[in-house]
């Protein structure tokens, strides 16, 4: 990033820059910046007989500024000295008994006893008849149905991180962006502020429906961006597969699923590209934008020109660049979708990388 931007707005902002920006925009100052004297004052012609009196004067606002250092300095000392305030408790999660006998670890939650507590390392399980729901007033509301085993993995300020080793979850969030995290043995859901089921069935594969918001989907570097009225399936050792808009048609959807698979002929490879470009409509230019990444050289040309007529992209973006995906194209054109921002979803990235180098 150029410094220039940040004082006079040229060059290029840096995507963090341009998250700022767009928070703190509703703060903005909007009245006509207030007119200040180039300098303080000096005495007058007027004052010429009365130097010794002026230069008194100037004497005592020397000292007087002197003292306000020395009262500061102090005021700095005792702030610093002050007891430290107490730390805010993280944020509990309440377990309730919605059907049969939920268990938390080996502790069975049932009529008897209605809730209970689920802590960083413990796993609440429901068999075939049960149905358990977990909450924090901070964090959201989940929704775990029969035949699921979900753990808490960590539970600390700023990162909410459960497992989902089988079964079905109903995620409604209301924490921060990306502070909710949920692993499945295929990938990794990172909530941007939404509503989501989540799926694993035995082997490890699973599908993410998102209804509010949007979802990102990441194994490795493998990401996929859900947003609502959209699915996306995951493979275990593969990742997220193209996510599609569930109203998409029937034709698009089952040669969508055919170019994710790795065992396909060429010539049905082929048969299923040109389906999906030609069946796509606008709405599924986020589709086509996924599957940029995910086709070969010759095949992206063919998917980008069917992009640029559904959705053309915006300054900044070439052909060129994006036959090389080059990611910060690639992200500008996703922006102008409307479906979420990238660069929320870049910043976590950033955050979890860094805790994970340091081991948290």
């Amino acid at each position: 990033m150029k410094n220039d931007y940040l004082w006079d707005g040229s060059g290029e902002p840096d995507p963090e820059i341009r998250r700022l920006e767009a928070l703190l925009g509703g703060l903005r100052h909007s009245r006509t910046a207030p007119e200040f004297p180039p300098e303080f004052p000096k005495p007058s012609a007027r004052w010429a007989g009365q130097r010794p009196r002026v230069e008194a004067a100037w004497g005592w606002l020397s000292f007087g500024a002197a003292a306000a250092v020395a009262v500061l300095a102090a005021g700095g000392v005792l702030w610093l000295s002050r007891p430290k305030p107490p730390l805010i408790p993280v944020a509990k999660w309440n377990v309730s008994r919605l059907e049969g006998a939920p268990r938390v670890d080996a502790q069975t939650i049932d009529a008897a006893k209605a809730t209970g507590t689920l802590v960083a390392g413990q796993v609440i399980e429901t068999d075939a008849g049960s149905k358990a729901g977990i909450s924090s007033d901070e964090i959201g509301e989940i929704v775990v149905d029969p035949g699921s085993r979900l753990r808490l993995v960590a539970n600390r300020s700023g990162v909410r991180h459960l497992a989902l080793e089988r079964g079905t979850i109903h995620a409604s969030i209301w924490a921060p962006a990306g502070e909710f995290v949920v692993d499945t043995p295929s990938a990794t859901a990172v909530d941007m502020g939404c509503v989501y089921t989540l799926h694993v069935d035995d082997s490890g594969d699973g599908e993410l429906h998102t209804a509010v918001g949007w979802v990102g989907f990441k194994l490795g570097d493998r990401e996929a961006f859900i947003p609502a009225g959209a699915a996306c399936a995951t493979r275990k050792n593969r990742g997220p597969s193209t996510p599609y808009f569930e109203d998409a048609s029937g034709a698009f959807r089952v040669a969508l699923s055919q170019l994710d698979q790795d065992k396909i002929n060429p010539e049905e490879r082929s048969s299923a590209l040109r389906i999906v470009l030609t069946t796509a409509r606008r709405r599924d230019a986020f589709t086509l934008w996924h599957l940029l990444s995910r086709v070969s050289a010759a095949e992206r040309a063919r998917v980008y020109d069917r992009l640029a007529t559904l959705a053309p992209p915006p300054d900044g973006v070439t052909r060129e660049g994006i036959l090389q995906l080059d990611r910060r194209m690639l992200d500008l054109w996703w922006n102008e979708f409307g479906l979420g921002d990238v660069d929320l979803w870049r910043y976590w990235e950033r955050n979890w990388s860094e805790q994970s180098r340091k081991g948290q």
